[in-house]
């Protein structure tokens, strides 16, 4: 089922969903959870929190990378099947961003349905884009500690594998025989936005039939958890965790550090139309843009992320009155709230009021490298079921936010027809990913 590059314009829809993250261990989970407007933030058990500054973060919890998650034979038919993303053996070699991926990219390509068809189609036509924000954050913390102990005899021979950022992407090319392009986008908090528009031209330039794409991140540790704090970056409402994160409440102090993946399936909509396969969405435009403004600010009225989000519709060849639904960057700092339903507000102009905007780190946190990815999830699936996702804890809305008449989606989901949503990913550094997706 391989397909050369030829002269018709391509199309590229979304055929599988994988993800683990505070809010589920698999992307049905996460995405009732968001539904439901339930909090994945608590207390921190990844570490003793004691004297940490903030005791708080989202987390994975009941993880098992050694856990069957189904069964694929990414060989082919007469190859032996993968139960589960890692050995017992093989866990001490990855560090746990890698884990967390690796389920989630598994699960993805598990949920397209292509793996019934691995005897049908080229590997050389299967890529990856799955990037990370900071790597391996507590394992390089862990080593340091080791070395700092016992000396350079006690260096893991692993260590490296453990943390580089592009080995997520390498280990799921190797554990789905995917051997198209691979790539591992390293974009802060926009990776995953990123790696999801970049796959979507890959596919378009006809380099691939299908593209694994995504996030994940793994940096609650102390490291972590205090650099974010001295930065004052931090939410510190330790005493109330799932109300911490509150984006665009007037009460917001920063957002929460989380960890999880999420990963999407892209694939040509010939070659899916052709297989029969399930169709969540439709890719139909990209933007991507820099502030060149400030290293950890947006720049006033969110202006280079209203030009990625101007330039993905003007891609999608959709006029932004259309959007039914802005899955938004939102982390619940108090600037940068305002600055992007600034953004949006000017974006959608007199349609204002009638698209959704979701802001799920509400319910997640923030998963950095893997929180684009999230959002995009959260948009594709709004598409899928007719479904918004709650925007949780807007008590009391900055007036500044309540003032642009978006409407931000409080406390509970809403049933609407969504034809067209757009999910947004900045990330430190002044880098901006608009992402827009369609009904098919």
């Amino acid at each position: 089922m391989s397909q050369e590059n030829t002269s018709v314009p391509r199309r590229v829809v979304i055929t599988g969903l994988g993800a683990v993250t505070p809010l589920g261990l698999t992307a049905a989970a996460t995405w009732k959870s968001l539904v439901e407007g339930r909090s994945g933030i608590g207390p921190i058990t990844r570490f003793d929190p004691e004297g940490c500054p903030v005791n708080m973060a989202g987390e994975v919890r009941e993880f098992d990378p050694t856990a069957p998650r189904g069964e694929i034979r990414p060989y082919g038919s007469g190859s032996e099947a993968v139960a589960a993303p890692l050995t017992p053996k093989d866990t001490r070699k990855f560090g746990r961003f890698i884990h967390l991926g690796l389920a989630a990219a598994m699960d993805a390509y598990a949920d397209s349905g292509l793996d019934g068809l691995r005897d049908q189609l080229d590997p050389t036509r299967l890529g990856t884009n799955i990037g990370v924000g900071l790597g391996g954050l507590p394992e390089i913390e862990a080593m340091k500690e080791t070395l700092d102990s016992g000396g350079y005899r006690r260096i893991s021979a692993f260590f490296i594998i453990q943390t580089a950022p592009n080995i997520l992407a390498g280990q799921a090319a190797i554990l789905l025989n995917l051997r198209g392009p691979n790539y591992c986008i390293a974009s802060a908090c926009a990776t995953g936005g990123h790696s999801i528009g970049e796959a979507f031209r890959t596919i378009l330039r006809g380099e691939a039939d299908v593209m694994l794409a995504g996030g994940a991140e793994s940096a609650v540790s102390p490291l972590g958890i205090g650099s974010f704090a001295r930065m004052r970056a931090l939410s510190t409402r330790d005493d109330d965790p799932t109300r911490a994160s509150r984006p665009f409440d007037a009460d917001r102090d920063g957002f929460v550090l989380s960890e999880g993946a999420v990963v999407a399936v892209l694939e040509d909509y010939e070659h899916a139309k052709k297989r029969g396969a399930r169709i969540y969405a439709e890719v139909v435009g990209y933007g991507a843009t820099a502030d060149a403004y400030h290293i950890s600010s947006l720049a006033p009225e969110a202006e280079g992320s209203l030009r990625a989000m101007r330039l993905a519709m003007a891609d999608a060849r959709r006029d932004p009155s259309e959007i039914d639904c802005i899955s938004a960057h939102a982390t619940s700092t108090p600037a940068g709230d305002v600055e992007e339903a600034v953004a949006l507000a000017r974006l959608l102009g007199e349609a204002r009021s009638r698209a959704n905007v979701t802001a799920v780190k509400s319910m997640a946190g923030h998963m950095l490298g893997g929180a684009g990815a999230l959002g995009a999830m959260a948009a594709i699936l709004a598409v899928h079921h007719g479904v918004v996702p709650p925007t949780i804890n807007l008590d009391n809305p900055d007036p500044k936010c309540a003032e642009t008449g978006l409407n931000f989606t409080p406390h509970t989901a809403q049933e609407r027809s969504v034809r067209l949503a757009l999910a947004n990913a900045y990330g430190f550094g002044g880098t901006n990913a608009s992402v827009a997706f369609a009904a098919v």
